[in-house]
């Protein structure tokens, strides 16, 4: 079925919607050149169209043991060329029927070399998927023109757990609180790999619940939306500071800088792929990251006890954070990287050694 994108600012771009059914949410993009299975998957896409900058889409099929959630949360799929024969021996299935079983749109035959550059130069924006089925274009047009800006939105009740959960480990030398802001899989399985028992809270536990005196540390996890909206959880996750180990990643490395008492700034088109540049700014070294947030943690608004560990070297933004004096370190980027590079895969090491650090010292 023919189909347009319309965004927002009122650019057009053609299409077909091969399921039939169109679709909204921020038009983003991902320069990730595979992995559309984990990327759809993740949960801190929820709410977003996923430009998909790499042509095809689709290629290996799906594969059980790739999710990071049950179910994918992009709003939708903006691509280039999708097939529908996937070349792998262990697929099970392709990638547009997985997508029409979870009413997921899709867009196909786009431009989005050209859109990708309209959201480098305009900023990543609302839009919709308006098929012929729809209505005219100024109809769309109208509909696109009325749609919310990501700014503002609170998205984490969405995605999160829904009731607390454990991942034991009978061997584990430390119990650690994870706070679900739309924790992905493989972070989860990092942590367990790490030699850690997982206790998984959803996002509105209370600081008392998760600083419990069985816990040593707490981790805070990726997620969607604005953190700047999450009030609650900046208020929490700020009552939990000084009582244990903290480790944040993402979303969680934001609420971090928020209950630091510094602000969050919306970036014009975010980072999001698996070759992101990231200075470790102790040693000079630099790391290839995975990423995907539009939002980043303000400089100049953080308190003298907090140094800035990592930045992007595209534009200079905060990728790290660390209190001077208390154990507590965050990372902006994903160092699970699933799939992607594994330059940064240490921190779930940095995170055990700190808590090992920590403990001796209350002995």
């Amino acid at each position: 079925m023919k189909a347009h994108l319309i965004l927002k600012d009122g650019s057009i771009f053609r299409g077909r919607a091969p399921l039939g059914f169109g679709g909204s949410g921020e038009a983003v993009f991902t320069t990730a050149m595979m992995g559309y299975q984990e990327i759809l998957t993740d949960p801190s896409f929820a709410g977003q169209m996923v430009v998909m900058t790499f042509p095809e889409q689709g290629i290996y099929g799906i594969h059980p043991d790739l999710n990071e959630a049950p179910r994918p949360w992009a709003a939708a799929l903006l691509c280039r060329r999708l097939t529908n024969a996937p070349d792998h021996v262990f697929s099970e299935g392709d990638l547009g029927s997985w997508l029409r079983h979870h009413r997921v749109s899709i867009m196909t035959e786009l431009d989005t070399r050209a859109l990708t550059q309209h959201l480098r130069s305009a900023g990543a924006q609302p839009g919709l998927i308006w098929t012929e089925a729809d209505g005219t274009l100024d109809v769309g047009g109208l509909k696109a023109s009325q749609l919310p800006e990501m700014s503002g939105q609170a998205l984490v009740e969405i995605v999160s757990c829904r009731d607390h959960y454990e991942i034991p480990d009978p061997k584990a030398k430390f119990r650690v609180a994870v706070l679900d802001g739309g924790i992905k899989a493989s972070i989860l399985n990092q942590l367990r790999g790490a030699g850690l028992h997982l206790e998984v809270f959803p996002w509105d536990t209370p600081a008392r619940e998760l600083t419990a005196s069985r816990f040593g540390g707490l981790f805070l996890s990726n997620g969607p939306g604005d953190p700047a909206a999450l009030k609650a959880m900046q208020e929490e996750v700020g009552a939990s500071i000084g009582r244990l180990p903290i480790f944040a990643i993402c979303l969680g490395h934001q609420l971090l800088g928020h209950a630091f008492g510094g602000r969050t700034f919306k970036l014009k088109y975010g980072h999001r792929g698996a070759n992101q540049p990231v200075l470790e700014v102790a040693t000079g070294r630099v790391q290839i990251t995975a990423q995907n947030h539009g939002f980043a943690v303000d400089e100049a608004s953080l308190p003298s006890e907090v140094e800035v560990t990592h930045r992007h070297l595209s534009d200079g933004t905060v990728e790290g954070l660390r209190h001077r004096r208390l154990p507590i370190f965050s990372l902006q980027h994903h160092p699970e990287a699933s799939p992607g590079p594994h330059d940064a895969r240490g921190a779930f090491g940095d995170f055990v050694r700190l808590m090992e650090a920590h403990h001796a010292e209350t002995l």
